[in-house]
């Protein structure tokens, strides 16, 4: 199968900007927090935690968001003020303030979902269910793992294809590729189906391994790809590839975890090995691009991460073991960052 001619970006947005407006709204109507900014003439994020009580993760997602419409403005000293726009549209004293034009958002569940995130940092339950699980929990489960594996397969149709003819130079020596928290297999699909020197293993937990398992076996792909059942964080990671695909895995989680994450991929990587990352990247000032600013809500309501820019990855990566390499971009506002095992 190739990949597509035309770039799906504008139909996936609808999807990945669907709750950026109720994380605006929590800011207009719960917070006044552009009236508070402007009343302050500058404030660091720390300023703006400790005012409102937030969390840093969930403020960083929301003031990339502001940078990104033009709403703030961030210098090098990492302070941040209203732009005019936000002062004649965004600040309550202002005669053209629009904030009763966000009312009627008030009372929304994603609402009362961000205004919980951002004083806690905890994302919410999927879908906004009060009897639900976040969905780091909820993917324990049979039912819901295979409609969500199945949601992010569809998607990865495309961007495994496109991904795959991207780093057609910086694979053409390597062998076998480890596919981490891979859902259900689809980018090791794709790698060697578009390389057919290629083979790969997709490491992932129960019960999603078995889904994927099934769908590899479907495909007529169960001869090149295998699947390996195990925890990330708690267990061995396979340690006959030379690839490790970090695919749409980061932007799951903070920090902590992605320390977590790269030092295992070190520890399993031989010398030489290669590190690919791909997901939506912010820009390295944080300023946009748009897209991948409003996923980043999206991600930090379901997930324990957001999005992340190249620059705040690489010193990770460095602490790791890694030399950072190449990068470029692929479909719908993704994009890749390559980085290669020291010794």
């Amino acid at each position: 199968m190739k990949p597509p001619v035309t770039d799906p970006g504008s139909i996936l947005a609808f999807r990945d900007r669907q709750v950026a407006v109720e994380l605006l709204a929590a800011a207009i109507v719960h917070f006044d927090f552009f009236t508070w900014l402007d009343g302050t003439g500058g404030a660091s994020s720390t300023d703006v935690c400790k005012h409102f009580g937030f969390h840093e993760r969930p403020v960083d997602v929301l003031l990339t968001l502001c940078r990104s419409h033009g709403y703030i403005e961030t210098g090098t000293e990492a302070i941040h003020r209203t732009t005019l726009q936000a002062k004649e549209h965004l600040v309550s004293t202002s005669p053209w303030f629009l904030g009763p034009y966000y009312l009627p958002l008030k009372e929304s569940s994603f609402v009362a979902d961000f205004v919980k995130i951002l004083k806690t940092g905890k994302p919410a339950n999927w879908r906004s269910e009060e009897d639900g699980a976040d969905w780091h929990d909820s993917m324990l489960s049979e039912d819901f793992a295979r409609d969500f594996t199945a949601l992010m397969d569809c998607r990865g149709l495309a961007f495994g294809q496109n991904l795959a003819l991207k780093l057609e130079p910086e694979l053409k020596n390597c062998s076998r590729v480890l596919d981490v928290g891979g859902g259900s297999g689809v980018y090791a699909q794709s790698f060697v189906s578009a390389h057919p020197h290629l083979n790969a293993v997709v490491l992932e937990q129960a019960p999603v391994d078995k889904i994927a398992q099934n769908l590899i076996s479907e495909r007529g792909l169960a001869d090149a790809v295998q699947v390996c059942t195990g925890d990330m964080f708690q267990d061995q990671w396979p340690a006959d590839c030379d690839v490790h695909l970090l695919s749409n895995l980061l932007h799951d989680w903070d920090f902590p975890e992605i320390e977590q994450i790269l030092q295992k991929s070190a520890e399993s990587l031989p010398k030489g090995g290669m590190l690919v990352i791909h997901q939506a990247f912010l820009n390295d000032d944080k300023t946009g691009p748009v897209a991948a600013a409003e996923y980043s809500t999206l991600l930090m309501h379901i997930t324990r991460g957001r999005c992340y820019s190249r620059a705040e990855l690489v010193p990770f990566l460095r602490q790791a073991g890694f030399r950072p390499e190449s990068a470029g971009d692929t479909l719908a506002s993704r994009g890749y960052l390559t980085a290669i095992r020291e010794g």
